[in-house]
């Protein structure tokens, strides 16, 4: 949902367009009408400066990251130098490594590679992606940490990765990941609250696996305090509300009274449900379905770190009106016809008009 901020600037919370007036032996605080402080500058240049305005923004730990839709192309974070492996089926101890380093970069083609397999064994890499070389590693079960390095006339850059030797049967801790958020305050302090990175709902990334019946009986139903709407309901007429009267918005029906007692007055607008009391309360209640597939669109998306700590598109709007002064546009012009002469204009208002007098 999209939020818009106004802010006004009135003259009277701004102590530079005030000016002093001395009138019979008195100083007078005179304003301007904003008049000084935007055109009193050097070449009639805005002495309205500095002016800074506090915005904060909120979010919680569960919108921590920014994503934005997936065009489908995979890049690796690396272009430069990097690579991946794989185990080879006739033998668990041998790691095949492909180079998938970009090699479109021309630059790379004055580049030198080499492997170092973790255990003392040091070789050149001169094929690329979809060729690979292998290793055999001793028959031990442990993980060794594989570094391609590039050399080239501006420099060497090295990539590490740990590999783990038999291919397989190896198990690793914690493949979902888990987070532990404990609040400091309210209701709920001192209470921590575990998730899961990887549930059922990411695992299965379709629309149909998302839906709240997947996880919840529907429909289920919703209640709170929310504001009246009997008067939308209102007839006209000397009987205003009647429980007989569906009324009809736009061709098609909108609402209809259904009780009104001494206790409470109920209704219905829309298929939500609202009961209005004596003391000013009104309950609504209604059926939900939570998320269907209408509410759902399979797209994938991928995370920006660099905009971690985000939690929309950085977006700047500027809406702030500097208010003049209680004076119109055309009050200088209006005011001459209650002056005859120049001497009343140059007494006029402590100086309203300024006069420009050039020695000839």
């Amino acid at each position: 949902m999209e939020e818009k901020y106004y802010i006004k600037i009135s003259p009277e919370s701004i102590k530079g367009d005030v000016i002093t007036e001395y009138f019979s032996g008195n100083t007078f605080g005179v304003y301007t009408g904003m008049t000084q402080i935007l055109s009193g500058g050097t070449d009639g240049s805005s002495l309205l400066t500095g002016l800074t305005i506090p915005l904060v923004f909120r979010q919680t730990y569960e919108n921590y990251g920014f994503y934005t839709p997936f065009d489908g192309f995979m890049l690796q974070k690396e272009v430069v130098t990097n690579f991946v492996t794989s185990g080879d089926p006739s033998n668990q101890n041998i790691i095949r490594l492909f180079n998938t380093s970009d090699q479109y970069k021309g630059f790379l083609t004055l580049a030198d590679y080499s492997v170092n397999w973790g255990d003392g064994n040091i070789e050149p890499l001169t094929s690329n992606s979809p060729q690979y070389i292998s290793h055999t590693y001793p028959n031990l079960t442990t993980d060794y940490t594989i570094t391609l390095t590039q050399n080239n006339p501006w420099g060497q850059t090295k990539i590490e990765k740990r590999v783990y030797v038999p291919t397989t049967g190896v198990t690793i801790n914690n493949p979902s990941g888990n987070i532990t958020f404990t609040p400091q305050g309210g209701s709920w302090s001192g209470i921590p609250i575990d998730y899961n990175y990887i549930f059922t709902g990411d695992s299965s990334n379709t629309v149909q696996s998302q839906t709240s019946n997947n996880f919840t009986t529907v429909p289920f139903i919703l209640s709170g305090y929310c504001s009246s709407r009997l008067s939308e309901l209102k007839l006209y007429g000397t009987t205003q509300y009647d429980v007989t009267t569906t009324v009809i918005k736009g061709g098609v029906p909108f609402g209809i009274v259904n009780e009104i007692t001494s206790g409470y007055t109920s209704y219905t607008i829309n298929n939500v449900n609202y009961y209005d009391y004596p003391d000013g309360t009104t309950l609504c209640i209604t059926n939900s379905s939570g998320l269907t597939s209408n509410d759902l669109v399979e797209l994938a998306i991928t995370k920006q770190e660099v905009l971690i700590n985000v939690v929309d598109s950085p977006e700047i709007q500027s809406e702030i009106f500097i208010e003049r002064g209680k004076l119109s546009g055309f009050e200088s012009l209006q005011r001459l016809g209650e002056i005859d002469n120049l001497g009343d204009m140059e007494s006029y208002g402590y100086g309203y008009y300024k006069i420009n007098k050039n020695n000839e």
